[in-house]
């Protein structure tokens, strides 16, 4: 017996997929199956969990020497998802299956030993390298088709078993097709209204809500930081369908996208412990590098709570991307790049033993700058907003005349929709994205707005980053006031918020 066929499957490198052609050659040589094309170990023991499957199905394995090669060569592949398409290959080229049923075919699935099809991490971003590369029809497993039905554009099929689906390319039964997208039942967010006090701080995360900017909250336990950083999700605008793609993306090849409502609209938040190691924080882990916290809340937020007991190293890692929007992760066979432009919350106590007020502080002074200090100035350098929260001394009184989430929410709407007019010619959404380069040739302010801006320069306590970062808070201000352009009194109030004594 002498054959040769092939069949298409996908490999994944961060959340971008790659088309795969998988060839297998049969006869020529003693017994024995040969896989080639740079396959990790996963995939290496495929070649036993494919046979297996196979005769298990009732099918008859080649008793030939079975090369079976991998292309592009030169790309690692990595996982169990080739084996439905390495199982079918095989077949076809022992005869067992027509080669032209495999044609614009993409098969997606891991095999157990009895012929059954185990679902896969990363099927959504598999499905939308198959759609652009032009293929046509994608066989995944079952339990996954609720994930494959939010790609368009393609014919996708869920089977059960291996059994099934070599059936169905003898065109003797049917597969499965995806229902309509499951849409996540709507879960109302908490209520801002339940707050008590805090003017200051409510007012920040109101300004960090409209414009897209990173906040510090420093405070004694109990004053609400918790509280404030849960309620920001109900103040942001739902994701656009590019986002909420992209982010469930990022779910998928993390192995956290929900089956029902695999498409979610709502901002993420996400808010790892402070024990949490750096391959969770950014992503990571041998192998494969997965994406982390920091990509996990892509247009969402990242919430560090008790920010000051995270290693200095953990909180250095978060300077690039947020920078950037973005993690590269390097590995010997090349750089995996993440998405991860988030909205970063910080949470602080002002000191180690954090009593209920600041007269019961037993920690030296020496402890206290030593506590906030693991808050280097780079990284506090972009942070946007600081704000202190104080102690609450009564009860009584303090949740009256609350604004809700709803009636902030509708300023916070009005601001960014101002925003994204403005910038829309640019390609910029919110003024935290914008370049201080472009806020400061593109839409410069008169030099009487900006002379607090330069006084804080002369004085030393402001960074050129820092300045610009006013700047974007001083345009975020104007916007939720209702003006054109900042004024004078709005960077002045930009820079309040930028003051050291929330560090």
């Amino acid at each position: 017996m002498a054959g040769l066929a092939r069949a298409w499957s996908v490999a994944l490198r961060g959340v971008d997929g790659q088309v795969v052609e998988i060839e297998a050659a049969i006869g020529g040589g003693l017994p024995g199956v040969h896989l080639v094309g740079l396959p990790d170990a996963a995939l290496h023991e495929s070649k036993d969990r494919v046979r297996a499957a196979v005769v298990n199905s009732g099918r008859t394995w080649p008793n030939e020497r079975i090369v079976l090669a991998l292309s592009p060569a030169t790309l690692r592949k990595t996982g169990s998802a080739f084996d439905l398409a390495l199982a079918c290959c095989v077949l076809a080229a022992g005869g067992a299956v027509a080669q032209a049923t495999l044609d614009r075919t993409v098969l997606l699935g891991e095999l157990a030993l009895d012929g059954r099809l185990r679902p896969v991490r990363g099927v959504l971003p598999c499905l939308l390298a198959a759609r652009a590369t032009g293929l046509e029809r994608v066989v995944v497993p079952a339990a996954t088709l609720p994930e494959a039905a939010l790609v368009d554009g393609l014919d996708v099929f869920g089977a059960d078993t291996l059994s099934d689906v070599l059936a169905w390319l003898a065109g003797d039964v049917a597969l499965r097709r995806p229902g309509p997208v499951a849409a996540g039942a709507p879960v109302a967010p908490p209520d801002l209204a339940d707050v008590m006090g805090q003017p200051d701080a409510r007012h920040a995360l109101e300004v960090a809500a409209a414009g897209g900017h990173h906040l510090l909250m420093v405070g004694p336990p109990g004053t609400g930081k918790t509280m404030l950083a849960q309620r920001i999700t109900g103040l942001l605008p739902e994701l656009d369908p590019d986002d909420a793609l992209q982010l469930a993306a990022i779910r998928s090849v993390a192995g956290r996208l929900p089956d029902d409502g695999p498409l979610s609209t709502v901002a993420p938040f996400v808010a790892p412990h402070h024990s949490t190691s750096m391959a969770a924080l950014v992503g990571g882990g041998s192998g494969t590098a997965r994406p982390g916290a920091v990509s996990l809340a892509h247009r969402g937020i990242l919430f560090l709570d008790e920010c000051a007991e995270f290693g200095p190293h953990l909180l250095e890692s978060l300077r690039t991307p947020l920078e950037e929007g973005e993690v590269r992760l390097a590995r010997a066979e090349g750089t995996v790049r993440y998405p991860a432009r988030f909205q970063l919350i910080l949470a602080a106590n002002p000191c180690p033993c954090a009593p209920a007020h600041d007269r019961d502080c037993v920690c030296p002074s020496l402890a206290r700058r030593r506590y906030l200090g693991r808050l280097s100035g780079p990284l506090l350098d972009r942070v946007d907003l600081r704000t202190r929260m104080l102690p609450v001394t009564a009860l009584t009184g303090l949740g009256d005349g609350a604004e809700s989430t709803a009636t902030v929410r509708a300023r916070v709407q009005a601001a960014r929709a101002a925003a994204a007019a403005r910038w829309a010619e640019h390609g910029w959404r919110t003024n935290a994205e914008v370049p201080g380069p472009a806020l400061r040739t593109r839409f410069p302010l008169p030099r009487s707005v900006t002379r607090p801006l330069d006084a804080g320069l002369r004085a030393g306590e402001l960074t050129a980053r820092g300045a610009d970062r006013a700047l974007r808070v001083a345009w975020t201000l104007g916007d939720l006031a209702g003006l054109d352009r900042p004024r004078r009194e709005t960077v002045e109030s930009a820079l309040y918020f930028r003051d050291r004594r929330a560090a």
